[in-house]
């Protein structure tokens, strides 16, 4: 059988990916911690969220497999830090569709 994935261009289904990854408040939680770090956080997110271990350790799993951040081992503990160049990829990415969006509600002048 095959996806009706496949009927959406890489774009959209790398934005669907995007939002869906995005789609939580702890994510959003992390990437503030993250971004609020001059290196990467090799300590415990955990202590950041009010959250258990296990519940964290899925949230950065979204973040990781999205590509919005990295994960380096470091002898026992995993150091995280946020991909600066994905980031603005997928940021240049979503501006494009809302522009996309934004001119063909111009040209239909449907609202």
């Amino acid at each position: 059988m095959i996806s009706k994935s496949v009927e959406f261009s890489l774009q959209e289904q790398r934005l669907a990916a995007l939002a869906k990854a995005l789609a939580h408040p702890a994510r959003i939680a992390i990437l503030k911690i993250l971004a609020g770090l001059e290196g990467c956080m090799c300590g415990d997110i955990v202590d950041e969220l009010p959250l258990a271990q296990s519940t964290v350790s899925q949230h950065l799993k979204q973040l990781k497999d999205i590509g919005l951040i990295r994960g380096e081992i470091d002898g026992p503990k995993v150091c995280y830090c946020i991909d600066y160049k994905v980031m603005a990829e997928m940021k240049a990415d979503l501006d494009a569709v809302f522009s996309d969006i934004e001119a063909i509600r111009k040209e239909s002048g449907c609202c």
